[in-house]
């Protein structure tokens, strides 16, 4: 498996939206109904949706933040198969960054829960993929490079 990192891309590569997201200065993540590890809010991209839109639509559904502010961070691909890519070519998508400042009461969506960590996870449902973006996010945004 192997992650690149870009500045763009062409925006029909665009496949997927990956949202890092913080409340109150704690990580934001999602616990699925079906596994029993922690993934980052994010999804495909719909027909006629914009990437933008994508990532707003996928926040709202997995972790229910109604009030965020959400800024992009880079592109990003993957190389290699896995649950989402069986052919393992390259796929590109849009990593963001929110700030959620309040949830919904109740999820409409396959999660279980949103959970809130002060330190990152042990248990990632993405463990090659998903530390990488968020070491990126760090990278660039909170270490300004």
């Amino acid at each position: 498996m192997q992650v690149n990192f870009y500045d763009n891309a062409e925006d029909e590569l665009l496949k997927f939206a990956v949202i890092i997201s913080k409340h109150g200065g704690k990580w934001v993540f999602c616990k699925h109904k079906e596994r029993s590890t922690y993934e980052v809010p994010g999804g495909h991209r719909e027909d006629g949706e914009s990437i933008l839109d994508t990532a707003k639509r996928e926040l709202q559904e997995e972790t229910g933040a109604v009030t965020f502010n959400i800024t992009p961070v880079c592109v990003y691909s993957v190389v290699g198969k896995n649950r989402v890519n069986e052919t393992g070519e390259e796929m590109y998508g849009m990593l963001y960054y929110a700030d959620v400042e309040e949830f919904d009461s109740e999820l409409h969506s396959e999660m279980e829960r949103v959970v809130l960590f002060d330190e990152l996870p042990d248990k990632w449902t993405y463990p090659e993929i998903q530390p990488l973006l968020i070491a990126e996010y760090q990278r660039r945004i909170v270490n300004g490079e």
